[in-house]
């Protein structure tokens, strides 16, 4: 088989094996079974194209429903529940952070601040008055910076396009090894 033949398709009998199979093993596994019909699907492609047809279609087509719902029970097993909690509090939020994150904290604001000066254009202005304490919705700083409302969300996204490549250089690079992430 030539790589650009496709694989041979799912015979109709081993369609509805498919389906039935992928129903029975999600209900008890909390899977979806349209999500384990693909991944199946998937599999039956990618076997197609390496090796063909595997000699006992409906033996392989069971064992691999099982495989995939195996992998989907460990991925849920290492999925863990967003908790905002968790994350920690937003810089200054709380009493107890440490001198060393509010400096840290500071510093990253200050440079912040001093790359937002830099901008070209009404940049500095459009992202100064984002960034307000007093947080103003944007019909306020559209008055505010006498622009049309609607022109300022492009503005916005123009100068905040331009932010992300000025503060690479402007930061050292966070992260284990010095890698961006």
């Amino acid at each position: 088989m030539t790589p650009d033949d496709s694989p041979p398709p799912l015979p109709p009998p081993l369609r509805s094996l498919l389906e039935a199979e992928c129903a029975a093993e999600a209900a008890g596994h909390g899977v979806e079974p349209a999500d384990l019909e693909q991944a199946v699907w998937l599999r039956w492609l990618e076997r197609g194209r390496a090796e063909g047809p595997p000699p006992r279609p409906d033996h392989w087509l069971r064992a691999a429903v099982r495989a995939e719902v195996r992998a989907a029970r460990r991925r849920a097993r290492r999925e863990v529940a967003y908790d905002p909690a968790a994350v920690g509090p937003v810089d200054g939020a709380e009493e107890t952070e440490s001198a060393e994150n509010r400096a840290l904290g500071r510093e990253r604001r200050r440079v912040l601040r001093e790359t937002i000066a830099k901008l070209p254009g009404r940049c500095p202005a459009v992202l100064t008055a984002l960034l307000s304490r007093r947080d103003p919705t944007y019909p306020e700083i559209a008055r505010e910076l006498g622009i049309s409302q609607g022109s300022l969300g492009p503005v916005r996204s123009r100068c905040i396009d331009c932010l992300r490549r000025m503060l690479p250089a402007e930061v050292a690079a966070p992260g284990p090894g010095g890698r961006v992430r």
